[in-house]
This record gives structure tokens, C-alpha cells and sequence, in this order.
């Protein structure tokens, strides 16, 4: 049985751009959803967007009991528009807010898509490096093993990682550093580069039942490199 509860997620994290809705009731969950790539067009798009998407979904913005977004990590201009529509969202209907990991939500779409149970996700950062995580199933959740970095390739290579057998490359990391792919030989890579607002809904269920969701002038961005810093709500910095 679902805990009845509606939610709005949004995340331009990375050149693609998503919203999902769920419509939680104790018998059923229903989801509408729409992605797309669209570089340097996120501020275009988000909001035509989410209009979208919650009219296709049947409910209107004050229905929603909470507003997920992709809190990163990604490209920092990516991540702040993100937040930003979040924030403005929520403390405009007085709701909730919650982040999902963008690793996290690339490692859930192997899950549902291709019953991954490890997953290795790696995004290009730029400046020679990549944002990397590994993900293990559990009860139905993908979760962090160890911890989210960034990191360059050659010092990733160097801790010398156990790589699980039947496990699975995502994000565009791969792609930017061939030489990751051949240490990560054992595992399949996906044709998933970007994360996807759909499969953050369930790390944000998750998060509302286990209570974990904040105002929305606390909700923050995470980067993974220290050196960025980012101002909340005026008043909230």
C-alpha cells in the first residue's frame, strides 16, 4: 500500500531537462512525466514544462504535498535554475521540499530498466574530472555505496575499486574517459547519460515517509566541489 501524497519534480541538473508528478493514493500510484534534451535552454523550458506535465497529470499546483528537484551534483548553472524553480515553487503553495541526487536517480533508472543492483554512475564535470558514485539495491532503493565524489580518472583508477560482477556503467562520464570504461570492463554499459525527474520519485517517497523533507528557504544544492557556494531565499543566505 502507497502513502497518499502528490508530487512535483523537477531537475535541468545537466543538459536535460525533466518534470515528473505522482499521484500517490493508499491503492495506486500514477505518473506523468516528460524529458527532453535541451542545452542552455533550461530557462526556456521549465516552466512551459511543469505546466504541462501537471495538466496532463489531472491535478493542479496547490494539489501537490511536496517539490522535489534534482539537487545535483551537475552543472552548476543546471543545478541553481533547478532549486531555484523548486524554491519559488513550494514557497509559493507553503509545501515541502526535497533533493534527489542525480547519480541516484540515473542508478534507479538502471534498476527498473535493466534490474540492475550495482551501478557505477559517473557524469562529466568538466576541469578533467567527473562527479562518481556506486549504487547497491536496497529493499528497492538504490543507495550510495561509501560516498558521492568528484574526482579526476586517473586518481578513481588508482584506488583500485572491486568492480561487482553483473554490474552497470551510467552517465556521461563513460563517454568522456574511455580509459574509466576499460577499468570497468566487468560491467555493461547503459544507454542512460542523464538523470531523469521520473525515477527521482522514489527517493523522494522516500524520503517523505521517513520525514525527510525541509522548508523550502533550507533546501540546498550540492555541488561536491567546496569552492561553490550558493545563496538560499533573500533573507535565508
Amino acid at each position: 500500500m502507497s502513502q497518499a501524497v502528490n508530487i512535483l519534480c523537477v531537475d535541468t541538473s545537466t543538459e536535460a531537462c525533466s518534470v515528473a508528478v505522482l499521484c500517490s493514493t493508499e491503492s495506486e500510484q500514477i505518473i506523468s512525466d516528460h524529458f527532453m534534451l535541451a542545452p542552455r535552454e533550461h530557462t526556456q523550458k521549465i516552466l512551459p514544462t511543469i505546466e504541462q506535465v501537471i495538466k496532463q497529470s489531472g491535478l493542479t499546483l496547490s494539489d501537490m504535498d511536496v517539490i522535489a528537484y534534482g539537487r545535483g551534483p551537475g552543472s552548476f548553472t543546471g543545478v541553481r535554475i533547478g532549486i531555484s524553480i523548486a524554491q519559488g515553487l513550494a514557497y509559493g503553495i507553503e509545501k515541502p521540499i526535497v533533493g534527489v541526487s542525480t547519480l541516484q536517480a540515473m542508478s534507479q533508472e538502471a534498476y527498473k530498466s535493466n534490474k540492475a543492483k550495482h551501478v557505477y554512475a559517473a557524469i562529466d564535470a568538466r576541469m578533467g574530472e567527473v562527479y562518481f558514485a556506486h549504487y547497491c539495491l536496497v529493499d528497492d532503493l538504490m543507495t550510495v555505496v561509501d560516498q558521492e565524489v568528484v574526482i579526476k580518472p586517473d586518481d578513481l583508477l588508482a584506488l583500485g575499486l572491486h568492480v561487482e560482477p553483473d554490474s552497470v556503467l551510467v552517465g556521461t562520464g563513460w563517454k568522456a574517459y574511455p580509459a574509466l570504461v576499460e577499468y570497468f570492463n566487468a560491467a555493461k554499459q547503459l544507454d542512460i547519460e542523464f538523470p531523469n525527474a521520473k525515477y527521482m520519485l522514489v527517493q523522494a517517497m522516500h524520503s517523505v515517509v521517513n520525514k525527510e523533507t525541509v522548508a523550502p528557504e533550507l533546501a540546498t544544492p550540492v555541488y561536491l566541489r567546496d569552492k561553490v557556494t550558493w545563496k538560499k531565499l533573500p533573507g535565508r543566505e
